[in-house]
């Protein structure tokens, strides 16, 4: 298993060091706090961000060594998904986890927390300035599981509808203040689509068709769907809803305002060189678009059924389980998250909304467009269900991809998705947690 990362080398180190070796943590970078500090008071984090997120975080992490000489800081990125929560079960069972490190919301119960995680000091938390009435109820509670406190959210990610200004002027979709205009309902947003497909001359949209979990998860989300059991080991999804979202899905891709087959790739590519007016993703490829110098704007997804519901998830802080923790280390490490939640207002610019909520109230995070454009929907982001095998990157996800992609594709009915749907989840319900 793998051991914690070793103190830094004599000297000063690189700002990025690759980690190899007896920490078997490939692809690893790690950005170390420089100066006078005690080795009593070390905060090692782990994380699993890549891309523009990575590069963003690195520039915060360089702040937080500035004003903290007297932490030795270590981050340390793992490759995505997977392969992230993996090491980190194995380091937290085996007693040698870093302080600190990212971990999904909606993968925290499925992690054994009791075993794996260690407790989250609310008094600390309340003495460095933190406490649960700065965060949206809900959110906090899923952060506890027993009456203890397992994680402290950073942010909340939802899937969002990114849309190219100058294709929806065309359309006739924007208001006068240059935001696109509210739909709801099935008839009003098939209407947006034909309308921007008629300006592209292609799609009305896209979206990732070889993995459409999120969609999904979205429309049954708003037909108010239900997944388990209050116990979590019956599935009882409803039928009619579940197939009602599966069949608008078909329908926008039969009609041409989608494309039948899109990896994710393609789903950023066609947004971008106007393939398609409108994009449904998550909010994190807002830096993609600003790079590309695109005309763009983001808003809340459509509530096309009942209600407000936008399958996401966010990122969150834990303490994963040490055999002997520091008291001058979990202090570190506390200040190290509240230090975090009050200067989120950069890390809001890659698109995540705070979920410390003084600083969604700031100016500095309301000034930033399009990403402050669709912070009203926090209170209605749509978690995963809660399993070992659901959440961010985990197999639920998969199994919806292999059987709703053929659905998109025309090679398989709606019915006949969800049944391979279900049987795949029944199964996973069947096998014991790895963890």
């Amino acid at each position: 298993m793998p051991h914690a990362a070793p103190p830094p080398p004599p000297g000063r180190p690189t700002r990025r060091t690759l980690l190899a070796g007896a920490l078997g943590l490939a692809g690893a970078t790690t950005l170390t706090g420089c100066g006078t500090f005690s080795r009593d008071a070390r905060v090692r984090e782990w994380n699993l961000f890549g891309g523009g997120d990575g590069a963003r975080l690195l520039q915060i992490h360089d702040k937080f060594v500035a004003e903290h000489k007297d932490i030795a800081f270590e981050a340390y990125t793992l490759a995505w998904g997977p392969p992230f929560y993996t090491k980190l079960a194995m380091s937290a069972a085996g007693g040698r986890a870093p302080e600190v490190a990212t971990l999904h919301l909606s993968r925290l119960k499925g992690f054994s927390p009791t075993t794996m995680l260690d407790p989250i000091p609310v008094d600390l938390l309340a003495k460095a300035g933190i406490t649960e009435q700065d965060f949206i109820p809900d959110t906090w509670s899923r952060c506890q599981v027993d009456g203890q406190l397992y994680a402290v959210p950073l942010d909340s990610h939802p899937f969002v509808l990114y849309y190219n200004t100058e294709i929806c002027q065309q359309a006739g979709l924007l208001g006068p203040d240059g935001r696109i205009k509210t739909v709801k309902g099935v008839d009003a947003f098939l209407d947006m689509l034909r309308a921007v497909k008629e300006v592209t001359g292609k799609f009305g949209a896209s979206v990732e068709t070889t993995n459409p979990w999120r969609l999904w998860w979205t429309l049954y989300g708003q037909l108010e769907g239900k997944f388990f059991d209050e116990s979590g080991t019956q599935l009882i999804i409803d039928d009619a809803k579940a197939i009602e979202a599966l069949e608008l899905m078909a329908k926008l891709a039969a009609d041409g305002l989608t494309p039948k087959s899109s990896d994710y790739p393609s789903l950023v590519a066609q947004f971008t060189n106007g393939d398609a007016g409108l994009s449904f993703n998550g909010e994190w490829e807002v830096t993609t678009y600003q790079t590309a110098k695109m005309p763009f704007s983001m808003a809340p997804f459509p509530v096309v059924y009942d209600v407000p519901k936008f399958a996401g998830d966010a990122h969150t802080f834990v303490m994963p389980h040490q055999a002997d923790r520091s008291t001058k280390d979990t202090e570190a490490t506390v200040e190290y998250i509240a230090w975090m939640l009050k200067n989120s207002a950069e890390w809001a610019a890659g698109g995540h909304i705070p979920a410390y909520q003084p600083v969604v109230a700031s100016p500095e995070y309301l000034n930033l467009k399009p990403q402050a454009e669709y912070r009203s929907v926090a209170p209605d982001v749509l978690f995963d269900p809660d399993a070992w095998f659901s959440g961010s990157g985990a197999q639920l996800q998969n199994e919806a991809g292999a059987a709703f992609s053929g659905v998109y594709a025309g090679r398989m009915t709606p019915k006949a998705a969800l049944d391979q749907f279900k049987a795949a989840t029944r199964k996973l319900l069947d096998t014991p947690s790895p963890v």
